[in-house]
């Protein structure tokens, strides 16, 4: 399909949270306003009583996380975080729901130690998987994640374990609360689900240690200063996710290559709660892109996708996808040197990434010395 129409795979539930939404939606979306009504009251009491019965972790937690669906880079901010204490010579760990994984009957599941995968991506989940792809050290997935972080502290001494994806799950108890915000998507309408896109409300930026705006670089910030003033009544730190590399499969392993895209002709393939970002990022590297391939968030691909998407590369090129859809797709066979997913990375300011170690290693060692 062009990549100007809309897809039919992404929810349309989501047409009613713009913020200025056409008059022959309103009513529509009132009827979503009234369940946000009660979601919020949901939120708030199930925010209550994790309160008075929350449990810490036996090694500090660090939870990075965001107030809205859809991507902000957490995943890959959770990969720069785990690498730059690990530079820092910190024993880190990673722990993740692993959403929409293969459920088994154990508490919690070792997805990779070591850089080695232990159990498949339909068992990992995508992101732990894709995360196993550059993190040498170990990665569990628990639904509890307090059952992961203990999982991990049986294999040995840690200095601190990483939740992605950790800020709505207010059971467990955290030393450091990262929010990441979207610099190009914001709050959206700032409403609750299912009126917007906020799964908790603004006013929980409070229980933040640091706000993280991250930007992707295509577009302009769709924050409004309201919402920008309450950010900045924390601490709050910058950040950016860009393309660095194109990942290739070579004989089963991960390959970076340089970023040469310009003027070829692209299908993009992705299942992600929101494209756009991605179909920016390849046209910023000027690609033709010629045609998309759209699938629903952390989608399960099968021998029909394969066999669709192979018969649109006729007309292209190469097929890009991301690093979370290539840990599903390379099981496929495709034609050699035809399948590459873009490798992202994410940056900060030499100020910010010191204000970040300073408030991180500084809690690990205040935690060092109360146990010293």
């Amino acid at each position: 399909m062009p990549p100007s129409e809309p897809s039919p795979n992404r929810p349309r539930i989501e047409r009613l949270w713009q913020r200025d939404l056409p008059a022959r939606l309103l009513p529509a979306w009132v009827g979503l306003a009234a369940a946000a009504g009660f979601y919020r009251v949901g939120v708030g009491a199930r925010h209550l009583y994790w309160r008075m019965m929350k449990r810490r972790a036996p090694v500090l937690t660090v939870s990075v996380g965001n107030l809205t669906v859809g991507g902000t880079g957490k995943t890959p901010f959770t990969l720069f975080l785990a690498k730059r204490l690990q530079s820092h010579g910190l024993r880190v760990g990673i722990v993740s729901r692993g959403y929409l994984r293969a459920r088994s009957g154990a508490p919690a599941e070792l997805v990779a130690d070591g850089g080695q995968l232990k159990i498949s991506p339909e068992d990992a989940g995508d992101e732990p998987a894709m995360m196993a792809k550059s993190f040498s050290g170990p990665i569990a997935v628990a639904k509890r994640r307090l059952d992961g972080i203990e999982l991990l502290s049986r294999l040995g001494p840690l200095d601190a374990v990483i939740l992605d994806d950790g800020f709505q799950h207010v059971r467990l108890s955290r030393d450091v609360d990262l929010l990441l915000v979207s610099n190009e998507r914001g709050f959206g309408n700032g409403w609750m689900l299912p009126a917007g896109p906020m799964r908790d409300s603004i006013r929980a930026v409070g229980r933040a240690d640091a706000i993280v705006v991250i930007s992707s670089g295509t577009g302009a910030s769709a924050i409004r200063p309201s919402q920008m003033k309450k950010l900045t009544a924390g601490k709050i730190l910058h950040a950016s996710v860009r393309p660095r590399a194109l990942l290739l499969i070579e004989n089963g392993v991960w390959r970076e290559t340089p970023l040469g895209l310009g003027g070829r002709r692209v299908l993009a393939v992705s299942g992600l709660a929101d494209p756009s970002a991605f179909y920016a990022m390849l046209r910023e590297l000027d690609t033709e892109l010629v045609g998309v391939f759209e699938y629903p968030d952390h989608h399960a691909y099968t021998n029909a996708d394969w066999q669709a998407i192979v018969n649109a590369m006729r007309e292209t090129d190469l097929v890009v996808t991301t690093e979370k859809d290539l840990v599903k797709l390379e099981r496929f066979p495709f034609p050699r040197d035809s399948l590459y997913a873009l490798k992202l990375e994410v940056t900060m300011d030499a100020a910010d990434a010191r204000a970040l170690d300073e408030l991180i290693i500084g809690r690990i060692k205040a935690a060092t010395a109360a146990d010293a």
